[in-house]
């Protein structure tokens, strides 16, 4: 029991250094803050203006907040994403990059710490958005199944943690580009997992790998949890596959980043960047 209690400790430590590395950054925050409101603003915008681009017709509701739905949890997953391969570029940034991979705790525990601030705080965030994009549309979600879309985002959740994982291999064994090598991953995600558009309309390879990604089954879940008040037995066919990757995603993405730590101590690629 005194373990147990010391490794949560010390995965706490770890959620309570990411909220003062935002309290100290704060003005930073709000700068990103502001940037993704626009961002999903400007993309809701896209159905307001859809018929007088494509004529009479649309159903501009509906389309604005299939496209909502898509930033909003696009922006969700992609902030646990970056902060879980942040987490060397922080470490990096902070100088604290040997204390913490040479500190005395199990690797799951500094993950475990990572991971939960980093869902934390992306739905908090991503509900500011939602708040700014409810006003600016009148979104009408009063029918809609808010808790059934949380539960596959968290299911979700699992997923983009392990695929996260391995994303911070990059920035730990390339510690000049590795971070923006991470860009990649996030934009290969965007392009097959049908956020702005049914995955039917991409080329039969591009479904298939529209398969593997999780963000697939995220969206899928939430946009009929929102736009059609579906139930939980229904969310089941999204949430199922979602939970599957990230059992396993997650721990292959601990196994590869075992290898790849042991690999940067030995090559002595430990050192600060900045």
């Amino acid at each position: 029991m005194s373990t147990i209690a010391h490794e949560l400790r010390a995965s706490y430590a770890f959620v309570e250094r990411n909220f003062f590395l935002v309290k100290r950054y704060w003005t930073w925050e709000l700068v990103w803050l502001a940037y993704s409101t626009a961002n999903c603003l400007a993309i809701g915008y896209i159905g307001v203006g859809m018929p007088q681009v494509g004529g009479a017709g649309v159903d501009t509701r509906f389309l604005v907040l299939y496209l909502v739905v898509g930033a909003l949890v696009w922006r969700y997953l992609s902030l646990i994403f970056y902060w879980i391969t942040d987490i060397v570029g922080l470490e990096r940034w902070e100088g604290t990059i040997e204390y913490t991979l040479m500190a005395p705790i199990h690797r799951l525990t500094h993950m475990a710490g990572q991971t939960l601030f980093s869902i934390v705080y992306s739905l908090a965030s991503t509900g500011l958005v939602l708040v700014a994009a409810t006003l600016a549309f009148r979104l009408d979600l009063t029918r809609a199944n808010l808790p059934g879309a949380v539960v596959v985002m968290l299911a979700g959740s699992l997923s983009l943690i392990g695929i996260g994982i391995v994303g911070s291999i990059l920035p730990l064994l390339f510690p000049e580009r590795g971070a923006q090598m991470t860009h990649v991953i996030i934009a290969v995600l965007l392009l097959i997992s049908g956020v702005y558009y049914p995955v039917d309309v991409l080329p039969p390879a591009l479904q298939a790998l529209a398969v593997l990604s999780p963000a697939t089954y995220v969206l899928q879940g939430v946009r009929a949890a929102l736009l059609e008040n579906a139930g939980m037995a229904t969310l089941m066919g999204s949430i199922v596959p979602a939970l599957v990757i990230g059992v396993v995603a997650i721990p292959l993405g601990l196994q590869a980043f075992a290898l790849a730590e042991r690999y940067a101590k030995r090559a002595g690629k430990l050192h600060r960047n900045g």
